[in-house]
């Protein structure tokens, strides 16, 4: 049985990892990466863009949101990744996923506002 480590059955020091593995982790990084991109793109818009909502400051509490979010985003997923090699590296189990949760709340919070932004209006 092959697990991460090339060449490798359940030792416990720390051994080169399978490339395929290294790259999966980096392709995942960059995926959160792209994700973030895409709620800075839309933060800016939404500043620059979007017409006014009926609240007052609607416009920008949802352009920092989405802002926060993609800082907040880009910061945990290199965490993530970072934590993630190390554990490939020394064999140790890998890092939950956290940023997964925090992404599925902060869209969730974007949505809510968006929408009663619109309702409002």
């Amino acid at each position: 049985m092959q697990g991460v480590f090339s060449g490798t059955r359940h030792k416990l020091e720390a051994t080169e990892v399978d490339y395929r593995y290294v790259l999966a982790n980096e392709r995942t990084f960059l995926a959160w990466v792209r994700t973030a991109l895409a709620l800075l793109a839309a933060g800016v818009a939404v500043r620059q863009l979007a017409l006014p909502f009926g609240l007052r400051h609607g416009r920008g509490l949802l352009s920092d949101l989405c802002l926060g979010l993609a800082v907040a985003l880009v910061v945990l997923a290199y965490q993530r990744w970072r934590a993630s090699h190390h554990a490939m590296v020394k064999a140790a189990p890998l890092p939950p996923a956290g940023v997964v949760g925090l992404l599925t709340l902060g869209m969730l919070a974007i949505a809510m506002l968006a929408t009663v932004l619109m309702v409002l209006r």
